[in-house]
This record gives structure tokens, sequence and C-alpha cells, in this order.
């Protein structure tokens, strides 16, 4: 960023089912490496290779990768159940090139089944700008699990949450 060097001849493998936390004082680039990784930020210099494929110029939507950030990014005009049904709603394509829609019927099993993982059942009607923040978090949560990623970038993702939910999540 500008003259500061953020990130420096960093070679970070991540293998399939691991799970991987990266530790660090603020400001040390964790959360800069998630958005590359991510897609919302590019890398001056060096690869970002996902199962052997350079993905730098790949933008977030069309990665297999989700991310819920410390700020949710929710939809304020959206209520609950259209924020989490948002992604799957998304012209997407197949390897072959040919677009996927996912019926009304599947939308509505995968965000009802979101819900019940993220305990807000019976929500699915309220805007989001009434929801406290750990709810709006539970949110943001639910709707990146419900496309079903290969890879879930969380940054500080149960931050707002209190110490009974946090161990639910």
């Amino acid at each position: 960023f500008d003259d500061t060097v953020v990130l420096d001849n960093i070679n970070l493998y991540i293998r399939d089912q691991e799970f991987l936390t990266l530790l660090g004082p603020s400001g040390c680039g964790k959360t800069t490496t998630l958005r590359i990784i991510g897609g919302f930020q590019t890398p001056t210099s060096g690869d970002v290779l996902f199962d052997g494929v350079r993905i730098n110029d790949v933008p977030p939507y069309k990665r297999t990768v989700n991310t819920v950030f410390q700020k949710y990014a929710l939809f304020p005009h959206l209520n609950v159940f259209e924020n989490i049904a948002f992604g799957l709603r998304i012209s997407k394509t197949d390897e072959n090139g040919r677009k996927i829609k996912i019926s009304e019927e599947e939308i509505h099993e995968r965000v009802m089944e979101m819900l019940e993982v993220v305990n807000l059942k019976g929500f699915e009607k309220r805007r989001v700008t009434a929801l406290s923040g750990g709810q709006q978090q539970r949110v943001a949560i639910a709707r990146a699990l419900v496309n079903r990623p290969k890879v879930l970038l969380l940054d500080e993702p149960l931050a707002a949450l209190d110490l009974r939910l946090r161990k639910d999540m």
C-alpha cells in the first residue's frame, strides 16, 4: 500500500479439508492475505493458485471461495432470507460454460437449512438492519456457507458473538 510492503515473499499452501488459522498482531497482513485469496485485492507480484490454476485475474464471484468479513457486508435493502439466497441467484456457469440455474425450491431448502445451522430459524422475513450485531454476523456466515464453497475465508467472523454462540458456531 503506497510505499509500504505489507506482504513479502509469502508461500502459503492449504490442502483439501485443512483448517488453517492465521495469527498475528494488528496490521501484519492477515486480512490482506484473505482479501488476495478471495480476489478482492490483486497482488502486485506473485501468483495465487487454486488447484494448480493461476487465479490472480479471476473476480471474486467466479472463485469457489466465499469470504465472511469482519464488517458483514450485508445488503440493508434485503431481508434475512434474500441476503442468504443472494449468491444462489447470481448467474453461474459450469466448467463447460453452460449456465447453472438453481430452482426456487432448492434455494428455499438451502436457505432454510442455513438458517437452522446458524440458529436463526424464524428470522427469514426480518430486515437485517433490525438484527443485533451477532445476528447479522450469523446471516453473513449463512450467506457464505449456502453456496457450499470449496474454501471458506473468515476474517474474525465470531467477534460479535457471545461465548455460547461462538462455541455453537
